[in-house]
């Protein structure tokens, strides 16, 4: 007695189906929810999320979720200038949707802290975003 049928047709590979990216969108000053939505705008609100919170900090997320930045507060200039851009791509990296981290540029703001901007290149388009250290 055979186990598998005979005669049929098993089709051999998988095909990927691209998902939909929607999320909530939050209005962070009401906190309040304002709507769906699956484009630039959620793009932007998963990349400020993604640097807001610090890996290995909170158990809800996975340990590949999350920025490591926190550790470079009162490091030597030189040092951080260095390894932030790494961070932050590397921060980014789980991100299917994110293409590529581009033109970083490193500014003070008087008082001791240290400004990072760059532009997050996505599926959806580009985000400009800063650090603050």
């Amino acid at each position: 007695m055979a186990t598998l049928p005979q005669g049929s047709i098993l089709k051999s590979g998988v095909q990927y189906t691209e998902q939909p990216t929607k999320t909530f969108i939050i209005d962070w000053s009401s906190r309040q929810i304002t709507g769906m939505d699956g484009g630039l705008t959620a793009m932007r609100q998963a990349v400020d999320i993604i640097l807001q919170n610090e890996r290995f900090q909170w158990q809800i997320y996975s340990s590949n979720f999350g920025s490591e930045l926190e550790e470079l507060i009162g490091e030597e200039y030189d040092y951080i200038v260095g390894d932030l851009p790494r961070r932050i791509e590397e921060a980014f990296s789980v991100d299917n949707r994110i293409l590529s981290v581009e033109n970083f540029s490193f500014s003070s703001s008087g008082s001791d802290n240290l400004v990072c901007s760059f532009d997050v290149v996505t599926v959806f388009g580009i985000i400009g975003e800063e650090v603050i250290l």
